[in-house]
């Protein structure tokens, strides 16, 4: 890994519509900025745009709750609407509280209301909601392929959303998709500077990458949903961010 890394957020990415080319958009804005990526380069993109491109906004108006929903929605303290689609995203319910729903995603994230989300949907916004992207790792490579036609030398991409944890508050950003990298690195069987094997060691390097964009990117009004990272680079196998989800038979809480 480098010794010296650098966050950039892009100017220019304008609002998101369903259909938008994310490729044509990012080059768009390096072009303005006059900004041209450097091989081995890290695109950081924001589900959030993600999603928006791919169409995945949903009206709550259109939604009809189940029983189930309403039930959970009572404990939860949410509107059934949303709760009947976290379900419909879902696999399974882990845990009910007041304020949030923890369940595994269909895409096999352990997160809160299934991701999600109603802020920065618009001024007209208030009765809709954005889902996950479909399938973030292939998002993740098409985008890759795409800019590296374009440039013509390796990138990577790794699309983020922000999340809780377990044991600390406050959220970070994560990796739910990744191309071009090794989003998890596996150091087991590696030294220390002692000479001593490293037995449960992996490095969640997609992870990393995208919490140190998140300080650029903002979490509110900021309005910069794609940062460029440099110097951020591994030469172990390439990896999908799938490979982050622990399995559940390894999973403490459930």
């Amino acid at each position: 890994m480098a010794g010296r890394v650098s966050f950039m957020a892009l100017e220019g990415i304008p609002e998101m519509e369903p259909g938008d080319d994310l490729a044509t958009l990012i080059s768009a804005a390096l072009d303005a900025g006059d900004t041209p990526p450097a091989p081995r380069d890290i695109f950081v993109v924001a589900q959030k745009i993600v999603s928006k491109a791919e169409g995945r906004s949903v009206d709550l108006s259109t939604v009809q709750p189940s029983d189930l929903a309403h039930d959970l929605a009572a404990v939860a303290q949410k509107d059934p609407r949303l709760v009947e689609l976290i379900l419909s995203e879902s696999d399974e319910v882990v845990r009910v509280k007041p304020g949030v729903i923890v369940v595994a995603h269909h895409l096999g994230f352990v997160m809160a209301n299934a991701g999600i989300d109603r802020s920065n949907l618009g001024p007209d916004g208030d009765d809709r909601v954005l889902l996950l992207p479909r399938d973030p790792d292939a998002t993740a490579d098409s985008l890759r392929r795409a800019l590296e036609a374009r440039y013509g030398m390796p990138l990577g991409v790794i699309i983020s959303d922000s999340f809780g944890r377990a044991w600390r508050n406050g959220v970070v950003n994560v990796a739910l998709g990744a191309a071009g990298l090794p989003a998890l690195i596996d150091a087991r069987g590696r030294q220390d500077r002692d000479g001593r094997k490293l037995e449960v060691t992996q490095i969640a390097f997609a992870d990393a990458v995208a919490a140190g964009a998140a300080l650029v990117m903002g979490e509110g009004d900021e309005g910069t949903p794609v940062v460029l990272a440099r110097g951020a680079f591994s030469d172990a196998p390439v990896a999908k961010a799938s490979s982050l989800i622990r399995p559940k038979t390894e999973d403490l809480f459930r």
